[in-house]
This record gives structure tokens, sequence and C-alpha cells, in this order.
């Protein structure tokens, strides 16, 4: 009588119901897996939150598809702060990037229909593609001391349901961002192929480098910046997100139609975040500015770790950093005997890494708490060599 698509295994993993464990037994727990800033001490004041979200105009309902005027301007100012001009009229709100995604994929696919996605990625697009009954084609991301797009083997994944291409610039969670000429390289494809270009580009302002927005520039192709308050703002629980669609307008107008229909269906997004959002965007330095120092002070620590035992792939942005500890060391086993230490990280293999080895730690904590779990993860390791960033 249940729907095939919500046929998962929903019994817990032995990783999974242990971490549960540790988190409820009161014992001191190092979380290097927090993704959470409301968690990491840096969340947004309360008064100030709070007087944001105190709109007299919350009394009355507008139901607008895309989102009201003016918070679909502010996204359009965010975006040009990043260097791209997108007319609100071109923008829609949604409920979060996980719900845009949901839109997308309704727009653009057919049961049974395929997206190509890079791996390693975050797991969530998985269940995200079943509800929507789309099939993920995963394409490589090569590394080489920094990770670059692997163009020859995404162009071979291109099959006859092909009907989209996902790109996460940083990605989560290994910080790739990609460059205008990757951009450009796949903006073309997309137009030869006749795919869509879905750029989820929730950590850009946290970038180490230049991250050009797949909205920026005379696209070839229907292309669709993802976003939202969750990542820009740190705000995850006022779920606001955004979709903005660049690319020719004899194909940006008939999509634009019919998403207004579907997010017409939901009007999922409420007025108070709706009416908040311009002077939330406006404030998001509040946000940011701490959240690039906490980045910061822990890539220093990660900075410091050298030896056999476990090596720091390079990033170029994002909230989670990638050790990587060696193909004969068993992930799965050691995050287990890391709980036992009162530590909690993620296993590479949550990831869709392509070989064993790897784990993912969150840069969010404070930095004394990540210094001490990540000296717990070096000496399970195999007792790396560990500096401090000042030397001692």
């Amino acid at each position: 009588m249940l729907s095939s698509r919500t046929a998962w295994d929903l019994a817990a993993n032995a990783l999974a119901a242990r971490t549960d464990a540790l988190r409820a037994s009161g014992r001191p727990v190092l979380d290097l897996a927090e993704s959470n800033p409301t968690r990491a001490g840096l969340a947004w004041d309360p008064a100030e939150l709070t007087a944001a979200l105190a709109d007299p105009r919350v009394a009355s309902y507008e139901p607008t598809p895309q989102g009201l005027l003016a918070a679909r301007e502010a996204v359009s100012r965010y975006l040009a702060a990043r260097g791209a001009a997108v007319d609100p009229g071109r923008v829609l709100l949604t409920a979060s990037t996980s719900e845009a995604y949901a839109l997308l994929f309704k727009l653009l696919c057919d049961p049974g229909d395929e997206v190509l996605v890079p791996a390693p990625s975050y797991p969530l697009l998985d269940l995200l593609a079943d509800l929507e009954a789309v099939r993920l084609v995963r394409y490589p991301m090569r590394y080489d001391g920094s990770w670059h797009l692997d163009r020859a083997a995404l162009e071979a994944s291109i099959g006859p349901r092909t009907r989209a291409v996902v790109v996460v610039s940083p990605a989560n969670p290994t910080g790739a961002v990609l460059d205008a000429e990757e951009l450009a390289g796949l903006d073309r494809l997309c137009a030869a192929n006749d795919l869509a270009l879905l750029g989820d580009e929730v950590f850009a302002d946290s970038a180490l480098r230049p991250c050009p927005s797949v909205a920026a520039g005379e696209r070839e192709a229907l292309a669709f910046h993802l976003s939202g308050l969750s990542k820009v703002c740190g705000l995850p629980q006022l779920k606001v997100g955004w979709i903005a669609v660049a690319g020719p307008s004899a194909r940006v107008e008939p999509a634009l139609a019919r998403l207004e229909v579907v997010s017409d269906a939901y009007l999922s997004v409420s007025g108070p975040a709706q009416l908040a959002l311009p002077g939330l965007l406006a404030g998001r330095e509040r946000f940011l500015a701490p959240l690039r120092v906490r980045l910061a002070a822990n890539r220093a620590t990660l900075a410091g770790v050298r030896g056999a035992a476990a090596d720091v792939l390079a990033s170029a942005g994002g909230w989670s950093a990638v050790l990587r500890i060696g193909e004969t060391i068993d992930e799965e086993a050691l995050c287990l005997d890391l709980l036992e230490d009162g530590v909690v990280v993620q296993p590479g293999f949550f990831y869709d890494f392509e070989r064993q080895g790897h784990l993912v730690v969150s840069l969010l904590p404070p930095p004394p708490e990540f210094a001490a779990g990540l000296r717990r993860v070096l000496d399970r390791c195999g007792n790396a060599d560990f500096a401090s960033p000042s030397g001692r």
C-alpha cells in the first residue's frame, strides 16, 4: 500500500545508532560533524532576529507564487554583489534549497529520467531524487592536489534520459570550486545537449577564491542558481531559499511560467520570513564575518597536521574538510572507535568518495573543541605529528 519511492531501509546502522547514543548519554562530546551554525556558537542575537521578524504587515496574507517582490529584489541585489545581474522577475522563493531541488526535478524530469551529480557529494540528493522518481548518475571530481571537474567523464555520462547537470560550488564536503572556464564549458555542453544546468551555490560566501555563479553572464543553457538563508545568513530555522534563472529568454520564460504554477500549488514560504528577508540579507555580514574567522581558525589548525597517518585535502571553500587516512583503514571502524573517545566524525563513504580512506570533519565547532577533537582523530589514525598554529 506504500509507494516504492519511499521503500528505504529505515533501520539505523551501527554508526548512526552509536552516535545517537553518545549524544544522548550526557558524556562530553567533541562533535566534528556539527553542521548547524545555531548550535556552534554562530547564532544571531535573539533581539536582532526578533526585530527583523516583527513586521506589522504579517497581519495580511499576500499569496504570491514567485514570492514577494521586495524579497526577490533583495535576492537580486545579493546576486549583483556576487557579479550576477538577475532581474527579480527571474527569481522564485522556496522554503529551502532542498525544496528548490524538488521543484526543479518536477519541472525538468519525468519519472525515470536522469540527473548528473558530482561525486563526492552530499547524500541528501539521493533522497530528494527518490521522492521525485528521478535517477541520479554520478560524474567524478578528480583530486591532484586540488579538485577538478572531469569533463570527459561527465560528457560520457550523458544518456538519452539525461535532463540536467548539477554542479555544487563550493562543493560539500570537498570545497571544490569551479572556475570560470570550467563553468563556461559546462554551459556550452548543456546547451548543446539540451540539458539544464543546476548550480548549488549555498557555500559561495565562504569561498577562498573567486566562485563564479551559473547565474552570471550570458548563459547559453537554461541555468538555475540555488541558495538560501540557511548558509548565506546562518538561519536554517527560517526556511527561505531561492532559485534564480538564467539563460536565453526562449528557454527561461516557459520554465518560469511552469515553475510559478508548481510553486503556486504549495505557497510554502512563510509571510514573516519573506518580509524579513531583505533586512536579513542586507545584514548577512553579521553572520558571515564571524563565520569566516571561525573557518580560518580551524583551517589553521588543520594546516598544523603533518605525518603519514593523515593528509588534509586542499579545499577552496565550504564548511567542511576532508582528511585522507589511507585506503587500508576501515572508515566505519575508525569512526566507531572515535565515538568511544567522545569524538563524532563522518566517514567518507557517506559522501560517495571513489576510494576508501577518508574522514569528513566540520569546520564549524569552536576552535578549542575542533583542535581537541582533531588531536584524538590523529591519535586514532596512528599518532600523526600535530602542531598548533602558534607552533606550540
